[in-house]
Order: structure tokens, then sequence, then C-alpha cells
């Protein structure tokens, strides 16, 4: 379990280096694969590499009385609270997200990991031309912290919910739908 400050901490310093060239899709579902970069604690030169998916489900209305039925399948006791502590700060910032449900979906047996004896410099480096190589348009490369990496791909899948709520709420009104 995380500490209040940890999680603040991992919420601070995570960066998301290349983000997927697309967005969460309004009429059907969407899957993001990411790498997460992180050097591991007190070990200098040492780099974890957790890669794995991220699935987003279409979006959905939902009215503000019932935001409390979001599910959080495979986070851990206090995902509810960071949650609801993140869904304070996005309202507090201006940013309505009441009328849209998303729903991700992460599969902790799917994370692969990989620890590289390099510096996190050569690895982002290292990632980071990979993914001009490969192309993949799915593909998010985070840099976060190992202890709470859970914490950044949940930072990760926010940013990708602000990032694609004009476009989905555009694509519902024109269809009458909202």
């Amino acid at each position: 379990m995380h500490s209040q400050d940890n999680i603040h901490y991992a919420l601070e310093t995570t960066r998301v280096l290349h983000e997927p060239d697309r967005r969460i899709q309004t009429f059907g579902e969407t899957r993001f694969d990411f790498q997460l970069i992180s050097e591991l604690m007190d070990r200098v030169g040492e780099v974890r590499i957790r890669t794995g998916q991220v699935e987003a489900q279409r979006p959905r209305i939902l009215r503000p009385e019932n935001f409390r039925e979001i599910e959080l399948e495979g986070f851990n006791d206090t995902a509810r609270e960071r949650l609801d502590r993140m869904m304070e700060k996005f309202r507090a910032e201006g940013k309505d997200l009441a009328f849209l449900q998303y729903g991700f979906q992460f599969r902790r047996g799917e994370v692969r990991e990989e620890v590289v004896h390099e510096s996190l410099d050569n690895v982002r480096d290292r990632v980071l031309e990979d993914i001009r190589r490969s192309g993949n348009p799915s593909l998010a490369i985070i840099e976060g912290v190992d202890d709470a990496w859970e914490i950044c791909v949940l930072k990760f899948s926010f940013e990708m919910i602000l990032r694609s709520h004009e476009i989905n709420a555009f694509d519902l009104k024109r269809r009458g739908l909202i």
C-alpha cells in the first residue's frame, strides 16, 4: 500500500514520453500498449521496463449520480480512494468528466517486466528510438516511479480520457445521444 506522499510523488513525476497516435474511440473499444520505464530504487544503473496493455471500453453516457459505479479491476484496495482524489483534482481544474464514463481494464497478468543494466537516459533513448522505427500507433512510452508504477499507468489512462473527451463528446452530440 502506498502512502499519500508516494502517490503524490508518482502523479507529479510521471511523464508520457510518447503518446499513442490515436485517442479513445467513441463507438468501440480501444487498446493501448504501454512501456513503462523506471529506475530501480536504491540501485544505480538498473532500469525496469514493464510492457503491457490498457483497454479502454467505449465511452458511455453517465449521469453524475452514478459516478460511484465506475469499476476498478486489477487494482489494489486503495484504487477507489485514488480515483476519487484524481477526479476531485480534475474538477478543481475545471475539467468536466461528469457526463461520459470511460471504462478501463488493466490486466496485471499481461504485464511483462525486464530489468536492464543501463542508465535511465540510455533506456529512454533506446525505447524512443524503437518506437520511431516500429511506428506502433497504439504504444505509449511512460517514465515513472518503480514502486508506484500502477499509479503511473492510471495517470496515463486519465490523460487519455482528457485528450479524447472533446472528440467523444462531439461524436455523441452529432448523433444526438447527448
